[in-house]
């Protein structure tokens, strides 16, 4: 076997998606290539494209995966044993943990806008937020409307991106986001 294909097969998906993400948040997605990409890993770029085909690609599972486990968080949060509006607090406030604790994967997922991968993005945001709506609309007393639940989803975005960078992790401003959380709630139910 060759040195070129041990390469290959030694190089994970993870691992370039761990480099990338990195880079793409510190030099943002155009200011990143591919070689740029290998080189951080010490692998030749023919080996990431062995991986992903192009940049937009390994963008795009970056992004899948962070949606991924957002989405299970939610699932769980919202599979839990609580009354409605204690699973309903726990959920605004679990997306709000994600966000912080995942500063890097949140920062990919909702901030970096690039027309290349605009076009690449496409199932994933809608079914996370399709579930996030259906959920939050389920747990409430009363009927809402989708500007509602939107206004909904924009505070707890607002939240997080206003901790950007600001905190290392969620427990730093737990009682403000519950608070902020609390906040929310009395408008809606």
């Amino acid at each position: 076997m060759s040195s070129q294909k041990s390469a290959q097969r030694d190089l994970s998906r993870e691992m370039i998606m761990d480099a990338a993400k990195d880079l793409f948040i510190v030099k943002g997605y155009q200011h990143v290539s591919m070689r740029q990409i290998a080189k951080e890993l010490g692998y030749s770029h023919g080996a990431i494209y062995y991986h992903f085909n192009s940049k937009a690609e390994l963008f795009y599972a970056l992004v899948e995966d962070h949606f991924s486990m957002l989405e299970q968080k939610l699932k769980e949060i919202a599979q839990a044993p609580l009354a409605p509006i204690e699973k309903l607090e726990a959920i605004l406030l679990g997306y709000i943990e994600f966000g912080l604790n995942h500063q890097s994967h949140y920062e990919i997922m909702f901030l970096i806008k690039d027309e290349e991968v605009r076009n690449f993005l496409n199932q994933s945001p809608n079914e996370t937020y399709e579930l996030f709506a259906q959920t939050v609309n389920s747990l409430c007393e009363k009927q809402l409307s989708i500007q509602e639940i939107w206004s909904i989803f924009l505070a707890l975005h607002g939240f997080v991106t206003h901790y950007l960078r600001h905190v290392i992790q969620y427990e730093e401003v737990r009682d403000m986001a519950k608070a902020h959380v609390q906040f929310l709630l009395k408008g809606i139910n």
